[in-house]
């Protein structure tokens, strides 16, 4: 019988990791070493390399990061050693197996000034210490030896973990109303989408490895608002909590967001021939799958 792909995963217990745990079974020719900070702490030098000398992988896929947007402002150092200090574990250990690296990034590394779609080659100027911290992980990875794929993805949810979806679906039924900002545009993205998106592209490169660094901008289809987001949730439950738009200057926050993040998915799409779902039938789809967890 042949040897099935190992894959590592990092951040197992996350949104993106529990969806890849999710689909697992779908792909029995992969084997996954699901890893959270208790078996694998990557923070940690030189455990990512121990764990690959004893588990040799053909793949490592990170989905451990350091999401507290706001928090990281204050929280800098732990949000730097997540995002970046690790990544360079990571590329240690990648090389050390011959593995490749698949990396997820975020809109964040964009200030939102543009008003038509980010494409990878845009430059990226992070105006938040998470978005910041992020970018340096992506440099590590870029200015590094190894095959390695950087996934930049936005506004995640999942049936899984804490998320916008589910804080609106708590809110609707507690509140008659709330304040939703209206000037914040992008694409919300299910995270089973994106997993789904990880695994076809890996079953791709175990046929034809690659051997450069590639950045890559995954996310559902389509256009909204944080607003819009909130009101086609409500409109779907039928909840009657009404949603009001505001400008984020009535909602300020510690971190800056972008105002406008979406990301064109054209390279994505046309190099690894992946058809993407529009973000409302996602959300509807997760509410479904939520409803039968």
């Amino acid at each position: 019988m042949e040897n099935k792909i190992k894959l590592l995963v990092t951040g197992a217990s996350g949104q993106l990791g529990s969806e890849l745990k999710h689909l697992a079974a779908n792909y029995p020719d992969f084997e996954f070493l699901f890893t959270d900070v208790a078996e694998l702490d990557i923070t940690k030098p030189g455990q990512a390399e121990k764990f690959v000398a004893e588990n040799p992988v053909s793949f490592i896929i990170n989905c451990a990061a350091y999401t507290a947007v706001d928090k990281a402002e204050e929280d800098h150092d732990k949000a730097f050693l997540i995002n970046a200090i690790a990544v360079d574990y990571l590329i240690d250990a990648a090389r050390m197996s011959d593995a490749t690296l698949i990396h997820v990034s975020t809109d964040y590394v964009f200030d939102g000034t543009k008003n038509s779609p980010y494409h990878e080659e845009d430059v990226a100027i992070p105006e938040s210490a998470y978005g910041q911290t992020k970018y340096e992980g992506e440099n590590l990875i870029m200015y590094s030896d190894i095959p390695a794929i950087i996934i930049r993805t936005s506004w995640l949810y999942s049936t899984f973990g804490n998320n916008f979806v589910k804080t609106m679906l708590r809110l609707g039924t507690e509140k008659e109303a709330i304040n939703v900002v209206y000037d914040q545009v992008g694409t919300p993205t299910y995270a089973r989408n994106l997993a789904q998106a990880i695994l076809e592209i890996v079953s791709k490169i175990s046929v034809k490895p690659i051997k450069t660094r590639e950045i890559y901008h995954y996310t559902n289809e389509g256009v909204t608002s944080w607003y819009d987001f909130a009101s086609e949730i409500f409109r779907h439950r039928s909840l009657s909590c009404k949603v009001h738009p505001i400008d984020t200057s009535k909602y300020p926050t510690p971190a800056k967001r972008p105002a406008f993040s979406v990301l064109s998915k054209d390279k994505i799409k046309r190099e690894f021939n992946l058809s993407i779902p529009h973000w409302v039938d996602s959300l509807h789809q997760m509410l479904r799958d939520l409803d039968e967890k």
